[in-house]
């Protein structure tokens, strides 16, 4: 026997009843409980639909979730994601990991611990319409044999797998040269077998070669720049004397994996890895033509949309392999940004690698900074400081205290109208009309801490803005900086400094008082933000009517100097399956030989 449960007595608040009660088990259709899944739900039809979105869903399960209602589909959608509940265990996430999301949260004005500020990739709650265009962008469909043999044969011989096979074949032999290297050129007093501090010895040489230089030179150096009298490890002396040198330098080009084949005693082993190298160039050379047939958005941000002129094709091609090369070695899958940040400098490759994606998406990658007479480094090195000098202050500090001010006073007025709806029930309305006061004051400091926050979040996104444009003349200005340092070692040059604006945190908000009167005293500086937020658009109006000339630097026509940054607006209509790129010649020859034999032979 159940009762339908009514409305909240408003007097006492207790929970009311209807008197009528009837029997449950009368109805065969009614569920037994408040709610149902999607799953089961699909072939029922009721007036109203109400389904409950977490963002893990796909669309296959939104569609008839938002279908079954005849008068009405509501959809509540979390804004910030589900943790899903896993028992089994597993590693420990690296500890980097923690600290960069700290960093990222503070640098984007959240303090810790606020709702959806701990969400990797996701620094404040979203948009319900962005959970959902998320669900119908996820597709739970099953492959059909078909298609799973049509996708195997394209990944065949997949970058990251033939890569993998590269490094296998290579890390050995070029660890026993490194090896030789050092122990040609050490003092007869100390030649002995390094210890097991030489694989970052070897690992700081593998990223001098890679910039450009010579190991063996790199080594003749080190050592002979002091003597190795009471080194306990040679190795991990070697390594600490070269690291500071190699360290500011960038890797150079590294041409076709055809011509990085290296000199191996085994003959077999020498034209396995020759037959690997081709693969993989053929890989790269497909994967441009696939980003020209298909058309990316991490392609069409970083690199406009396809030219239709036959030699503007082929350079769109060219660098959007080297773009779709790294992407598919390193599994980086971002749908926008083309190569995300720069590695660090434990994985050289990795970072060989991103430095020649990295050159194809801009100004940067044109010259050749080591061909560059000295007159145009200092020039272009000069340029630092002007790019610096209008960059908008970074208030990332005051964004954080300013929506933490707004979370406190918001749950202060909550607790103050709570004691005033306690003191009131009680009788002592002094005391309710002294927390109604108070609850007042709270939500007057919430709104005016979060038009404060309105005012910040504004100067950030200019920041983001400044950022973008200048990223490429900045990094060529440290190019030329690094390479003004490796042809002058001796010459004590003077290190790149900024001229942007002090920080808010260096000066006044370090001055301002403890207490109420810190309110008054900001106010000045959040006036003089939005005035220095007109003038940044000013310049920035200015730079963008700038182009870049056909023979600047001999970089060609590349249209605006500094484009926009917006980033490409998210389409929620449903897309087909993303297209697979073509299988090569040789796993489509190879295929067909196997189909040609007999049943017998499997």
């Amino acid at each position: 026997m159940v009762r339908r449960r009514l409305d909240p007595d408003r007097a006492t608040g207790q929970r009311r009843f209807t008197t009528q009660a009837f029997r449950y088990d009368g109805y065969q259709s009614t569920d037994l409980a408040y709610a149902i899944t999607g799953h089961s739900a699909q072939g029922a039809t009721v007036h109203t639909g109400i389904a409950l979105v977490t963002g893990t869903e796909d669309r296959q399960w939104l569609y008839p979730a938002m279908t079954r209602g005849t008068d009405m589909n509501v959809a509540f959608v979390f804004t910030t994601p589900a943790r899903a509940a896993d028992p089994r265990p597993s590693t420990r996430p690296a500890p980097e990991l923690g600290r960069y999301d700290q960093i990222r949260r503070e640098h984007a004005g959240y303090p810790p611990g606020l709702p959806g500020a701990a969400v990797p990739g996701n620094l404040g709650l979203r948009e319900p319409v962005a959970v959902l265009a998320d669900v119908l962008g996820r597709d739970g469909a099953e492959l059909s044999a078909t298609q799973v043999r049509r996708r195997n044969l394209a990944n065949a011989n997949h970058l990251g797998v033939l890569h993998a096979i590269w490094t296998a074949e290579t890390t050995v032999a070029r660890h026993d040269r490194y090896r030789d290297l050092v122990l040609a050129v050490l003092p007869p007093g100390h030649r002995q077998n390094l210890s097991g501090q030489a694989r970052w010895l070897f690992r700081t040489l593998r990223a001098a070669e890679l910039a450009g230089l010579d190991p063996a030179e790199v080594i003749r150096t080190a050592i002979g720049s002091r003597d190795l009298a009471g080194a306990r490890d040679i190795a991990a002396v070697l390594d600490a004397r070269i690291r500071p040198r190699i360290d500011p330098l960038p890797p150079q080009p590294q041409g076709p994996w055809a011509s990085r084949i290296p000199r191996l005693r085994d003959p077999a082993r020498q034209a396995y890895l020759a037959e690997v190298a081709a693969m993989m160039d053929d890989r790269i050379r497909r994967l441009g033509q696939h980003a020209v047939t298909t058309g990316p958005t991490w392609a069409v941000a970083a690199l406009g949309p396809v030219p239709a002129d036959a030699a503007a094709r082929r350079a769109w091609q060219t660098k959007a392999a080297s773009i779709a090369a790294y992407r598919e070695t390193y599994g980086y899958d971002h749908p926008d940004d083309p190569i995300g940040p720069e590695p660090s400098h434990q994985t050289p490759d990795q970072r060989a690698t991103w430095y020649q994606a990295f050159a194809a998406l801009g100004p940067v990658g044109g010259p050749d900074v080591r061909a560059m007479p000295e007159g145009q480094l200092w020039l272009l090195r000069d340029t630092y400081a002007a790019e610096t000098a209008w960059a908008p202050r970074h208030a990332g500090k005051e964004l954080r205290l300013a929506r933490l001010g707004a979370f406190d006073a918001g749950l202060s007025a909550i607790r103050a109208d709570a004691e005033a709806q306690a003191a009131r029930k009680a009788g002592d309305h002094d005391r309710a009309k002294r927390h109604e006061t108070l609850a007042a004051s709270y939500r007057a400091l919430r709104d005016l801490f979060q038009q404060r926050e309105h005012t910040l979040a504004q100067a950030k996104a200019d920041r983001q803005e400044w950022e973008h444009v200048t990223a490429h003349s900045r990094r060529l200005a440290i190019a030329a900086d690094v390479e003004l340092r490796r042809r002058y070692p001796e010459q004590k040059i003077e290190q790149l400094r900024s001229a942007e604006p002090a920080l808010l945190g260096e000066t006044e908000s370090e001055q301002l008082p403890p207490g109420s009167g810190e309110l008054n005293e900001t106010v000045g500086w959040i006036l003089d933000l939005a005035a220095q937020r007109q003038a940044f658009h000013a310049k920035m109006e200015d730079r963008q009517r700038l182009t870049v000339l056909s023979n600047d630097l001999a970089w060609g026509g590349l249209g605006e100097a500094f484009p926009s940054c917006n980033a490409l607006s998210r389409d929620a209509i449903l897309q087909p399956p993303k297209p697979q790129i073509t299988p090569s010649a040789d796993i489509l020859r190879l295929v067909a030989e196997h189909d040609a034999e007999p049943e017998a032979a499997d």
